[in-house]
């Protein structure tokens, strides 16, 4: 698809998640609609926009600690967003040059900027396919997919802000078991959920925001995030508040953990 056919096929007319997600981290590729929808889950949440930043940093963190430790080079990330500099895949060749990534997600805005996120190192290489979670076998069997990640080797699963979209009528865990089920022993999976443990009266609101908005949610508890790694072997520290997985340093000024609302986990597949 070209970028003028993209251009045409971005709806503007109701906010979109990825969008609004732009919006928290102060980036500039998101619409009235967008900004409109964001500033209300602002209004009821002020931490978004840490709960945003946090989530980025520990994909940075888990990122460099699977490649640094566990011989991870290739990731499949779902539900990139609209790419933020450092990318991930700018991350993993910062550690590994060689390291490989395939990018997917479903909003045609994230297609209109995907030349930032295909900017590889010689010796790695990148793709962006347009595909959406909730058909995991299209995206596997997607040929850009196989072009680029050699699914007979470890590969990281790289779900960051994304299963919170997809409720449980979409079956969220048996998606992750079929995308997990096709990655060898030594594979990886990434992830990170908002959650309302913290503040559940806070998360109804927002949670009451993005379905009005058109974009059905479902914010879940710690135990059920956990189900996610059901045998897989977890990473210590477990299933943790977003800066508490493996923090680069102590902050003085730390945010709490009703601020960050996030829970982050990165396990191994024996």
């Amino acid at each position: 698809m070209s970028t003028s056919q993209t251009a045409r096929d971005i709806d503007t007319s109701r906010p979109h998640s990825a969008r609004m997600y732009d919006y928290y981290l102060g980036g500039k590729d998101h619409f009235d609609v967008d900004k409109q929808a964001a500033e209300r889950v602002a209004e009821a949440y002020p931490a978004i926009f840490v709960c945003a930043r946090e989530n980025r940093a520990f994909m940075h963190r888990a990122t460099r600690v699977l490649a640094r430790e566990h011989g991870i080079r290739q990731w499949l990330d779902i539900g990139t967003g609209i790419p933020t500099e450092p990318n991930l895949h700018q991350v993993a060749q910062s550690v590994v040059p060689d390291a490989r990534v395939v990018y997917a997600d479903n909003d045609p805005l994230v297609l209109k900027y995907a030349e930032r996120l295909m900017r590889s190192s010689s010796e790695g290489r990148t793709t962006y396919i347009e595909a959406d979670v909730n058909d995991p076998q299209s995206l596997l069997n997607a040929p850009e997919l196989a072009e680029v990640l050699d699914l007979d080797r470890p590969v990281a699963l790289s779900l960051n802000a994304l299963m919170h979209f997809v409720t449980d009528a979409q079956d969220p865990y048996g998606i992750v078991c079929r995308l997990l089920d096709v990655l060898p022993s030594g594979s990886a999976l990434a992830l990170s959920h908002c959650t309302p443990d913290f503040d559940p009266a806070t998360w109804q609101k927002v949670t009451d925001i993005y379905t009005s908005a058109g974009t059905p949610v479902q914010f879940r508890s710690r135990a059920d995030v956990a189900r996610f790694f059901d045998g897989l072997n977890l990473l210590e520290p477990g299933v943790a508040v977003g800066h508490r997985w493996r923090p680069d340093a102590a902050e003085d000024d730390a945010p709490t953990d009703a601020e960050v609302s996030l829970w982050t986990g990165v396990g191994i597949k024996p």
